[in-house]
């Protein structure tokens, strides 16, 4: 065969070409060809009809090879690939297109844009970017030199009552459950009541790892006297306890994939039990604390324990609670929340 007499077909038209083939040889019955080929037995004989007059350049499709009717205007793509350099280098194609909307009359399509700035190189495919390396941060050595802390929002007793906060204390040389407790929300009083239980049971850890949460952290220099700190954050501080926060979620891992299990297994054992009150979840939690730590406990790298113990000097009532700070006037008087 000559070159010029050469057909080019798609993978679809090629299956296609064979099933009609068949047909044509009466080696395939019409409608077991269209059951075949998603069509009705009337296109089978068309196509059968198409094959026997033109060969199999007439099952090849009239489009190939041809311009689109839609194709994009190159005095159009010229002109809004040349705003985009301009105004919109640093955009996205989605942003870029509602701003060549909005601003300059162009309306495009998003995946058009995309295409002009990819082959422009403004935007780069996210499956073509380098994938990013986030290096694993290693555990610690000693129980209690890092604790992490967070607040879980969820229906903990599904139907049998209000969704409710479990705030979960994992160490993070061990990922094993220091302290569990359930409470209405997320606020700085839970986590006073919290804390204090934890501290009672363990000692005091070196640091606590947390978010960003107003509770642990405030970027106003007017809060506890001016040193920036948040109550919580004075309390830690009289107690000789170091505050971190995480810049995201990954970097406190260990809480957050406590959290997941504990949605999934908790949340089945309190259905068990029948329990539905934050009392009794706090009773039921030592013992879930046992089970799960003999289960996904993992040993420190050293023996020594961290945690330090209460000095008889660190009333736990009076650092953990909410302070106010105020000055008495020359009346012998003060002023609070007016």
């Amino acid at each position: 065969m000559a070159a010029t007499d050469r057909i080019t077909m798609t993978i679809r038209e090629l299956d296609r070409f064979k099933v009609i083939q068949a047909v044509a040889n009466n080696l395939l019955k019409p409608w077991r060809a269209a059951q075949r080929l998603g069509l009705t037995t009337r296109q089978i004989r068309r196509l059968v009809a198409r094959l026997r007059e033109d060969g199999p350049a007439g099952l090849v499709s009239g489009r190939c090879a041809k311009p689109s009717n839609n194709r994009l205007d190159a005095g159009t793509a010229v002109r809004a690939l040349a705003i985009i350099r301009e105004r919109y280098g640093d955009f996205g194609p989605t942003l870029a297109c509602e701003k060549l909307l909005e601003c300059h009359g162009l309306r495009l399509a998003k995946e058009t844009v995309r295409r002009l700035m990819t082959d422009a190189g403004l935007w780069i495919p996210r499956r073509q970017r380098p994938p990013k390396i986030h290096q694993l941060r290693s555990r610690r050595a000693c129980v209690g030199e890092l604790v992490q802390i967070d607040g879980s929002d969820h229906r903990w007793f599904e139907e049998r009552a209000p969704a409710c906060t479990l705030l979960v204390y994992v160490d993070d040389a061990t990922s094993r459950l220091m302290a569990l407790h359930f409470t209405a929300t997320e606020s700085t009083f839970s986590y006073f009541e919290a804390t204090r239980g934890y501290l009672r049971q363990h000692g005091k850890p070196v640091a606590f790892y947390s978010d960003k949460a107003t509770v642990f952290r405030s970027a106003q220099t007017s809060t506890t006297a001016g040193k920036g700190f948040t109550q919580f954050g004075r309390a830690l501080y009289e107690l000789n306890i170091e505050s971190w926060c995480a810049n995201s979620s990954q970097a406190k891992g260990r809480v957050e994939r406590a959290n997941l299990t504990l949605q999934d297994r908790l949340v089945k054992e309190l259905r068990l039990r029948g329990i539905d009150t934050h009392e009794a979840a706090n009773d039921y939690a030592r013992h879930f604390i046992a089970d799960y730590n003999t289960r996904f406990g993992k040993p420190p790298k050293s023996a020594f324990n961290a945690h330090r113990s209460l000095r008889d000097d660190e009333d736990l009532e009076l650092i953990l609670t909410h302070r106010a700070t105020r000055c008495v006037s020359n009346t012998l008087t003060i002023q609070y929340d007016l």
